[in-house]
């Protein structure tokens, strides 16, 4: 899809792997950031947070947004039983969240935006991760090599621990690293069409 209905693409994201992600899609897009405060209601539902997080990103941005622009804007989450575990703060707490996802089953959301000045478009993608038990090892080993300070959850599913230490998964692997880019493909043909 390289026709992009006349739209710009600009991807609103500090994230490596989004960027490549977006890259792989082949799509030409230009890279803008803005730092935003990511608070959210704690007694939000857990799996509406993402789409929350984006139309924050997404609304930061719009006085910028040229009106050739489409501008994509996401956020991922990692849920265990009904809790986000966020990024960690330091190793400790990267070492204690990866304890934690240990040996059980976890759902990664992400929520994403599209929008121009005249319209918006915006959903979530669901992936379940289902982790085997890992040793203490496995976790320093980890945390030590890979410092997965900016990553939710404290894991990168594309990095040694997925490799090693995922047993499976339903849904989207992109989606895990942070983008569902077959999904996004479908809606952005959509929101051009």
């Amino acid at each position: 899809m390289q026709n992009t209905g006349g739209y710009r693409l600009v991807l609103a994201s500090k994230s490596p792997r989004r960027q490549q992600l977006m890259e792989q899609l082949e799509l030409n897009f230009e890279l803008r950031t803005k730092s935003v405060e990511e608070n959210f209601d704690p007694e939000m539902n857990p799996y509406q947070v993402p789409e929350y997080l984006a139309g924050l990103k997404a609304e930061a941005m719009m006085a910028e947004l040229a009106a050739n622009e489409l501008l994509i804007t996401a956020d991922t989450v990692v849920i265990l039983q009904g809790e986000i575990i966020g990024k960690p703060e330091n190793e400790l707490a990267a070492k204690a969240m990866l304890k934690r996802l240990s040996g059980q089953t976890h759902d990664v959301v992400t929520g994403v935006q599209l929008q121009s000045q005249q319209k918006k478009s915006t959903f979530s993608s669901c992936t379940k991760v289902h982790f085997k038990t890992l040793s203490d090892e496995m976790i320093e080993h980890y945390v030590k090599t890979y410092r997965p300070l900016d990553k939710a959850g404290a894991y990168g599913i594309q990095e040694w621990i997925g490799a090693v230490g995922i047993d499976r998964i339903e849904g989207s692997y992109y989606n895990v690293m942070g983008l569902p880019v077959a999904q996004l493909w479908e809606e952005l043909k959509r929101f051009i069409d």
